[in-house]
């Protein structure tokens, strides 16, 4: 028998697995840690859509098996957010699919689509599945740099060019996790006038399309002219409602490439709970005023946070999108990497936040924190990192963990 199975030897040591035995350690030891790190939405999903949950699975003929497409009335509620949102008009039955999240959709897809051997371009850094998706699949997988530093566009044309074979598909996400990063229509634009001569599909996540900053909503790919040619895009409702756990997505798009998900998961699942999809349907149909209300205290919590560490002496630009800020690691602590200064946030401050480096290589020098606590929290995350930043604990529970620290750490 093989010692290791083959796709498990595709998968690096996962990154986050450090920290967060670090954290559990630290709350065994009765440590109050201000967790910053996993993108988990901390408010309450909207009443009307709990108790629309609660009428439906009252009702036993709900129970059974569901469909793996989703239910017709969820379809149709998509379109009709499309319609809204981006004045793109989608097919219900041939252009729409709900997903377990996007998360599983993407992977889903890899699995349709990808022969061993084949090509797919993804961001790096990137949110995991992104890349890890494709390389379950059998794919060899090439990075395209990411980031206010790097030419997106310019580096996906090499990618393209040094490529062997050409890519099968590229994987885009924005606003970006981990990074934030926004993008406006001509940029898609580009990216699919480009993609349909070199026949490479797009695959783009626009899971934070509803949490954005500054009144910029972010667009769709779809809405570029000609774009269901080749794109398939997938959203989710999980940040949108504070529905993380609920796990209902969509893609939408390019009808071969639905179809492909469609008849793949035909095989693997019978879908969401059909309770879950029906408060799904009444979320989508009903009153809207609580994503405004969710966008708004993610802004609230970004400028605590960016103001709280610019006083502290730790300067990052403040996130336009996303429930993240994609922090440069402090110049004095550069040269330890984004693992290591973790460890150090967590060890000497009580916060935790996630390595940029578990996003890819290119996410070296970076961290990610999530707003995914309120306001008076992410002030004392900032008190406790200021104190570390300038070299005094200075409450009882810092100085014990500082006396933690190994001497080859500080």
């Amino acid at each position: 028998m093989p010692e290791e199975f083959y796709r498990i030897k595709r998968l690096p040591p996962y990154v986050f697995a450090e920290v967060n035995a670090l954290k559990a350690a630290a709350r065994s030891a009765g440590r109050d840690v201000i967790d910053l790190g996993m993108g988990n939405p901390d408010g309450p999903t909207p009443p009307h859509i709990v108790a629309k949950l609660i009428e439906a699975v009252q009702n036993p003929k709900t129970h059974g098996y569901s469909t793996s497409r989703g239910i017709a009335g969820l379809r149709r509620a998509y379109a009709g957010y499309y319609a809204r949102r981006f004045n793109v008009e989608l097919d219900p039955e041939r252009e729409i699919i709900v997903t377990l999240g996007s998360k599983e959709g993407l992977a889903n897809l890899a699995q349709a689509i990808t022969a061993p051997g084949d090509t797919v371009l993804a961001p790096n850094p990137c949110y995991p599945i992104h890349a890890f998706g494709f390389i379950m699949a059998g794919a060899s997988v090439r990075h395209v740099p990411i980031g206010p530093e790097f030419d997106f566009l310019g580096e996906l044309k090499k990618a393209v060019r040094h490529s062997i074979p050409a890519p099968l598909a590229i994987v885009l996400n924005f606003p970006a996790n981990p990074t934030a990063q926004t993008v406006d229509l001509d940029f898609y634009g580009e990216v699919i006038d480009f993609c349909r001569h070199h026949n490479i599909f797009v695959l783009s996540d626009l899971a934070y399309a509803e949490i954005y900053f500054d009144g910029k909503p972010p667009p769709s790919i779809l809405e570029v002219p000609g774009a269901r040619d080749i794109a398939v895009e997938f959203t989710s409702l999980s940040k949108t409602y504070s529905m993380a756990g609920w796990r209902i997505g969509f893609a939408v798009g390019n009808q071969r490439l639905i179809a492909a998900l469609s008849r793949v998961k035909s095989y693997l699942d019978y879908g969401a709970f059909t309770p879950i999809q029906v408060a799904a349907t009444a979320a989508l149909n009903g009153p809207q005023e609580c994503i405004a209300e969710i966008r708004e205290r993610y802004q609230a919590r970004r400028d605590v946070l960016v103001d709280g560490l610019r006083q502290a002496g730790w300067d990052l630009p403040p996130p336009g999108a996303t429930m993240f800020a994609w922090a440069p690691v402090p110049p004095q602590y550069r040269a330890i990497g984004s693992l290591a200064f973790s460890k150090l946030l967590l060890e000497r401050a009580n916060v935790a936040v996630s390595p940029g480096v578990a996003f890819g290589e290119y996410g070296e020098g970076f961290v990610r924190i999530a707003l995914v606590e309120n306001r008076q929290r992410l002030r004392q995350a900032t008190r406790n990192i200021k104190a570390f930043l300038q070299g005094r604990n200075d409450s009882p529970e810092l100085r014990r963990a500082e006396r933690r620290v190994p001497a080859a750490a500080k």
